[in-house]
């Protein structure tokens, strides 16, 4: 399930890979609609396909079409099915001259390869679209005026004044300052009178240095 954005516009959803990857598509699809009716002779006769100057120019208008409706589209799946129907037809038109008649026979299986790969492409992204859910999503919730505090924060300030810090969560006695002489609030009585017995012994020690 996807997400709106500024990019897509599309209710529910974001622009996920595969939004990218359909907008890709629209650009693909008129840069070869542009060749193809510039160019219509041009390409008939490196396929060996003389005379069907007129069908490669309408080709062209299909792709440009296509390609302007993805990009302008809010909800691109119904114009990348339509790529996959043209790439059918392209399909189709190529086959008959693959053929051993043609002398530009490896043109033409070039270019089939060429438009079956584009159709599998085309067929991916179209199932991808087609899966994710199209209904809008709730609104994001805003949490920007949450503090994480259960009460203002000037109600919070030194709250934990008198927190007594728990035994299992103290220094342990082995990791506190040997010759510590001030006993911490939060240590025991018990520790503290364990920590002054300490204490002479220890200075006995630095005398006999």
């Amino acid at each position: 399930m996807r997400y709106e954005t500024a990019r897509t516009g599309r209710p529910g959803h974001p622009a996920s890979s595969t939004d990218t990857m359909a907008r890709a598509l629209g650009l693909f699809s008129i840069g070869l609609g542009l060749m193809q009716t510039m160019a219509p002779r041009a390409l008939t006769r490196a396929l060996g396909m003389q005379g069907q100057e007129t069908l490669v120019l309408f080709y062209g208008l299909r792709e440009i079409a296509t390609g302007i409706g993805l990009l302008a589209a809010k909800d691109p799946a119904p114009w990348v099915w339509g790529r996959v129907a043209g790439d059918a037809l392209d399909l189709a038109t190529l086959a008959p001259h693959w053929n051993g008649d043609n002398h530009k026979r490896g043109n033409v299986g070039a270019a089939l390869g060429l438009v079956a790969g584009v159709t599998a492409l085309d067929l991916m992204c179209a199932r991808q679209l087609s899966a994710q859910s199209k209904s809008p999503l709730a609104p994001a919730r805003d949490y920007s005026d949450r503090s994480g505090f259960p009460k203002p924060p000037e109600e919070m300030r030194g709250a934990a004044r008198d927190f007594e810090i728990p035994r299992d969560m103290r220094t342990p006695e082995a990791l506190r300052p040997y010759a510590s002489t001030e006993a911490s609030p939060s240590i025991s009585p018990e520790a503290d009178a364990r920590e002054a017995d300490r204490l002479p012994q220890a200075n006995v020690l630095d005398m006999g240095r």
